[in-house]
Protein backbone atom coordinates (compact mmCIF):
# COMPACT_ATOMS: atom_id res chain seq x y z
CA UNK A 1 0.00 0.00 0.00
CA UNK A 2 1.43 3.65 -1.38
CA UNK A 3 0.22 5.63 1.27
CA UNK A 4 0.49 9.36 0.88
CA UNK A 5 1.70 12.01 3.57
CA UNK A 6 -0.82 14.07 4.77
CA UNK A 7 0.86 16.96 3.74
CA UNK A 8 0.09 15.59 -0.08
CA UNK A 9 -2.83 15.72 0.04
CA UNK A 10 -5.41 18.38 -1.23
CA UNK A 11 -7.53 18.61 1.93
CA UNK A 12 -4.36 19.59 3.95
CA UNK A 13 -3.68 22.26 1.96
CA UNK A 14 -7.74 23.00 1.87
CA UNK A 15 -7.38 22.80 5.81
CA UNK A 16 -4.24 24.61 6.20
CA UNK A 17 -5.45 27.35 4.29
CA UNK A 18 -8.39 27.50 6.01
CA UNK A 19 -6.02 27.83 9.70
CA UNK A 20 -3.82 30.59 7.33
CA UNK A 21 -6.68 32.92 7.13
CA UNK A 22 -8.59 32.36 10.22
CA UNK A 23 -4.21 33.17 12.10
CA UNK A 24 -4.31 36.23 9.76
CA UNK A 25 -8.04 37.15 10.21
CA UNK A 26 -7.42 37.51 14.02
CA UNK A 27 -4.26 39.38 14.52
CA UNK A 28 -5.88 41.95 12.09
CA UNK A 29 -9.13 42.10 14.49
CA UNK A 30 -6.69 42.22 17.26
CA UNK A 31 -4.45 45.98 16.16
CA UNK A 32 -7.94 47.27 16.31
CA UNK A 33 -10.25 45.66 19.07
CA UNK A 34 -8.49 43.32 21.39
CA UNK A 35 -11.51 41.48 23.56
CA UNK A 36 -12.61 40.19 20.47
CA UNK A 37 -12.50 36.73 18.33
CA UNK A 38 -12.87 35.98 14.28
CA UNK A 39 -16.21 33.81 15.92
CA UNK A 40 -17.61 36.54 17.87
CA UNK A 41 -17.54 38.76 14.77
CA UNK A 42 -19.23 36.57 12.87
CA UNK A 43 -21.75 36.04 15.52
CA UNK A 44 -22.45 39.59 15.58
CA UNK A 45 -22.48 39.86 11.71
CA UNK A 46 -25.14 36.51 11.67
CA UNK A 47 -26.98 38.36 14.55
CA UNK A 48 -27.21 41.53 12.65
CA UNK A 49 -28.28 39.85 9.44
CA UNK A 50 -30.45 37.05 10.99
CA UNK A 51 -32.02 37.86 14.92
CA UNK A 52 -34.20 35.39 14.71
CA UNK A 53 -31.61 32.79 14.17
CA UNK A 54 -31.88 29.45 16.67
CA UNK A 55 -28.70 28.72 18.41
CA UNK A 56 -28.59 25.39 16.42
CA UNK A 57 -28.72 27.37 13.33
CA UNK A 58 -25.65 29.61 14.61
CA UNK A 59 -23.67 26.61 15.59
CA UNK A 60 -24.51 24.67 12.47
CA UNK A 61 -23.22 28.50 10.45
CA UNK A 62 -20.11 29.19 12.32
CA UNK A 63 -19.60 24.85 12.36
CA UNK A 64 -19.15 24.37 16.03
CA UNK A 65 -21.27 22.61 19.18
CA UNK A 66 -24.14 24.26 20.87
CA UNK A 67 -22.23 23.90 23.71
CA UNK A 68 -19.29 26.67 22.33
CA UNK A 69 -22.24 29.02 20.99
CA UNK A 70 -24.00 28.91 24.30
CA UNK A 71 -20.55 29.96 25.77
CA UNK A 72 -19.84 32.41 23.22
CA UNK A 73 -23.34 34.08 23.43
CA UNK A 74 -22.63 34.09 27.81
CA UNK A 75 -19.58 35.74 27.66
CA UNK A 76 -20.81 38.30 24.40
CA UNK A 77 -23.62 39.41 26.84
CA UNK A 78 -21.23 39.50 29.82
CA UNK A 79 -18.91 42.15 27.32
CA UNK A 80 -22.56 44.20 26.26
CA UNK A 81 -21.86 43.27 22.60
CA UNK A 82 -25.26 41.01 22.92
CA UNK A 83 -28.45 41.53 25.02
CA UNK A 84 -30.73 39.04 25.73
CA UNK A 85 -34.57 39.19 26.34
CA UNK A 86 -37.17 37.59 26.64
CA UNK A 87 -39.31 36.83 24.15
CA UNK A 88 -42.68 37.33 24.24
CA UNK A 89 -44.31 34.92 22.35
CA UNK A 90 -42.32 32.08 23.52
CA UNK A 91 -40.98 32.88 27.17
CA UNK A 92 -38.82 29.83 27.17
CA UNK A 93 -37.06 31.42 24.18
CA UNK A 94 -34.60 34.22 24.50
CA UNK A 95 -34.49 36.66 22.14
CA UNK A 96 -30.30 37.82 21.31
CA UNK A 97 -30.03 41.37 20.03
CA UNK A 98 -26.82 43.24 18.76
CA UNK A 99 -26.27 45.83 21.53
CA UNK A 100 -24.92 49.21 20.25
CA UNK A 101 -21.24 48.52 21.62
CA UNK A 102 -21.84 45.11 19.17
CA UNK A 103 -22.89 47.60 16.86
CA UNK A 104 -19.87 49.83 16.47
CA UNK A 105 -17.93 46.96 16.90
CA UNK A 106 -19.41 45.13 13.41
CA UNK A 107 -18.54 48.93 11.86
CA UNK A 108 -14.86 49.49 13.08
CA UNK A 109 -14.19 45.73 12.36
CA UNK A 110 -16.10 45.80 8.65
CA UNK A 111 -12.96 47.21 6.75
CA UNK A 112 -10.52 44.90 8.51
CA UNK A 113 -12.94 41.63 7.34
CA UNK A 114 -13.02 42.81 3.83
CA UNK A 115 -9.06 43.75 3.72
CA UNK A 116 -8.79 39.99 5.00
CA UNK A 117 -10.72 39.14 2.38
CA UNK A 118 -9.03 40.55 0.03
CA UNK A 119 -6.03 39.48 1.01
CA UNK A 120 -7.10 36.03 1.15
CA UNK A 121 -8.11 36.32 -2.31
CA UNK A 122 -5.10 38.49 -4.02
CA UNK A 123 -4.05 37.08 -7.18
CA UNK A 124 -7.21 35.27 -8.38
CA UNK A 125 -9.36 35.90 -11.00
CA UNK A 126 -13.32 36.24 -10.39
CA UNK A 127 -13.93 33.10 -12.38
CA UNK A 128 -11.01 31.41 -10.52
CA UNK A 129 -12.87 32.53 -6.94
CA UNK A 130 -16.20 30.52 -8.73
CA UNK A 131 -14.37 27.44 -9.52
CA UNK A 132 -12.94 27.22 -6.26
CA UNK A 133 -16.39 27.73 -4.68
CA UNK A 134 -17.91 25.34 -6.42
CA UNK A 135 -15.46 22.85 -6.21
CA UNK A 136 -15.29 23.18 -2.43
CA UNK A 137 -19.13 23.06 -2.24
CA UNK A 138 -19.47 19.32 -4.03
CA UNK A 139 -16.80 18.77 -1.61
CA UNK A 140 -19.37 19.55 1.53
CA UNK A 141 -21.58 17.90 -0.97
CA UNK A 142 -19.65 14.55 -0.69
CA UNK A 143 -19.02 14.54 2.94
CA UNK A 144 -22.44 15.48 3.71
Amino acid sequence: MNLKAPTDIVIYSIEKAIKSYRKMAQANIRKVERNITIDQVLLLILLKNGPDLTQVEMAEMLFKDYASITRMIELMVKNDYLTRNENQEDRRRKELIVSKKGENIITKLFPIIEENRNTALKGLSQSEIDLLDLLLKKIITNCN
